[in-house]
């Protein structure tokens, strides 16, 4: 007996930038990215007409803003994203006990576990009632794929964006799977992706045409057996309830050993960037740095910083795992590098200078030198304004005369804001002092109001 369709995945559609836009009237159907603004910050979410333009995520920002010189950029608000994924995973666990959350805007849902789906027909009534109660109850969308295991449900939903709803029937696994690129399976990269291609093997068919012995000899046994079975349409790992994350850490081994000092420290800072943004994904932060280091001769090597508080901020976790590799000798070669963080904490808005100050401390630097190399991720202009008051692009501000709005940007003393709220119509701009006693910081406005309870479904 075949199984039903009842394992869900849910993405939300540009969840960053679309909460951005949802929350700014005058950013709606325009390029809005949200990510580090300092020359090397990283674009977290792209919104999908700054897409047009080839703007994605994990892209330089500086190379975002060659393609898109005319969108608007802006700071994260996590703070503001954690409450809108808090309301759509409770949305998530009123449908079943067994919710696997992957990031603040992604999970999967077992829905036979908790009873509401058995077969194509009620998975299918779900989805599409999940997908009006998320609009309802925060105004995003989110993309739904249904499907009998993990591994498909996510494939289902990826070809759902934006805002749709796909469901994988029983029995039609195989010829889905068959034409997509080897890439689409779960554990495929970029390093395993190219060996594969290397071998003249492009798709998934020909992954199953190649055969099981070849895959275990050119990826070894266990990689070998795990992805010939998905190939096959095989994915038997189950939706685990939510988990209390105590670290989050990436890695990559490398099909040739490195032997340049430079090259591997230009690694380490590449593996940091993408551990703050797994770590800002899931809306934590963490106070201990570890740099994990295998050499030529396999032996590993382990190295631990713990900074005066919890960080998420890019900069400071790459100071530090840099600190860590001096520490390291690499001579011969290395095979594997990871960056991770653990001491985790559910994240707070910390000051920039703060943080920079803690991580420097640590290495025996003055809090001085500290703001000065904090300053140095911001433009020029910027970096005066930062130290008296910082108008942060995008965050929200009150203002006593005009009421609610958001930074548009600051800079030579001055600080340019638009006053709207997500149920205005766009508003207009207004530039004032950087010390203007009627303006001050405020907290994100919620982008439905609550008039009564949304619609029960029996």
């Amino acid at each position: 007996m075949r199984k039903a369709p009842t394992i869900l995945h849910l993405d939300m559609d540009a969840f960053y930038a679309s909460a951005e836009q949802a929350s700014k009237p005058s950013l709606r159907g325009k390029a809005v990215v949200v990510g580090g603004l300092g020359p090397r910050g990283v674009v977290a979410t792209a919104s999908y007409e700054a897409r047009v333009f080839g703007v994605h995520s994990a892209m330089p920002m500086a190379q975002a803003r060659r393609l898109a010189p005319n969108a608007a950029y802006l700071v994260p608000r996590f703070g503001f994203y954690k409450a809108i994924s808090e309301q759509v995973m409770g949305l998530l666990r009123e449908l079943s006990p067994l919710v696997e959350p992957l990031s603040l805007d992604e999970a999967f849902v077992d829905l036979e576990a908790g009873g509401a789906a058995w077969d194509d027909a009620s998975a299918r009534l779900v989805g599409a009632r999940l997908r009006g109660d998320i609009r309802a109850v925060t105004g995003l969308t989110g993309s739904v794929g249904l499907a009998a295991s993990k591994m498909l449900a996510k494939i289902a939903s990826e070809q759902a964006k934006p805002d749709g709803l796909v469901v994988i029937e029983p029995g039609t696994e195989r010829a889905l799977l068959g034409p997509l690129s080897v890439r689409t399976l779960p554990g495929v990269g970029p390093a395993t992706g190219d060996h594969l291609r290397r071998a003249g093997i492009h798709t998934v068919d020909e992954i199953v045409e190649a055969g099981e012995d070849e895959l275990v000899r050119l990826l070894g046994k266990a990689h070998g057996h795990g992805l010939y079975a998905m190939a096959l349409a095989r994915d038997e790992r189950a939706v685990v309830a939510e988990r209390e994350a105590k670290s989050v850490s990436v890695e990559d081994t490398y099909d040739v050993d490195i032997h340049d000092r430079v090259r591997v420290g230009l690694e380490v800072q590449r593996l940091a960037d993408r551990c703050v943004r797994r770590l800002r994904g899931a809306g934590l932060s963490g106070r201990t740095i570890v740099l994990k280091v295998r050499r030529y001769d396999f032996s590993t090597l382990t190295r631990s910083e713990t900074l005066r508080g919890p960080t998420d901020d890019p900069a400071v976790v790459r100071e530090a795992a840099l600190r860590l590799l001096e520490g390291v000798d690499s001579t011969g070669g290395v095979r594997l590098l990871g960056v991770g963080v653990t001491g985790l904490a559910d994240f707070t808005q910390e000051d920039l200078f703060a943080q920079a100050a803690g991580a420097a401390e640590a290495a025996g630097e003055g809090v001085d030198h500290a703001v000065e190399q904090a300053a140095d991720d911001v433009p020029t202009e910027e970096r005066d304004v930062l130290v008296e008051r910082r108008w942060v692009a995008g965050h929200d501000v009150r203002h006593a005369e005009y009421g609610h709005g958001w930074v548009q940007g600051s800079g030579l003393g001055r600080v340019t804001v638009r006053f709207e709220t997500p149920d205005s119509e766009p508003g207009r701009v207004r530039t004032f002092l950087v010390d203007d006693p009627a303006l001050e910081s405020a907290d994100p406005l919620p982008l439905v109001e609550v008039t009564g309870a949304r619609p029960h479904h029996p």
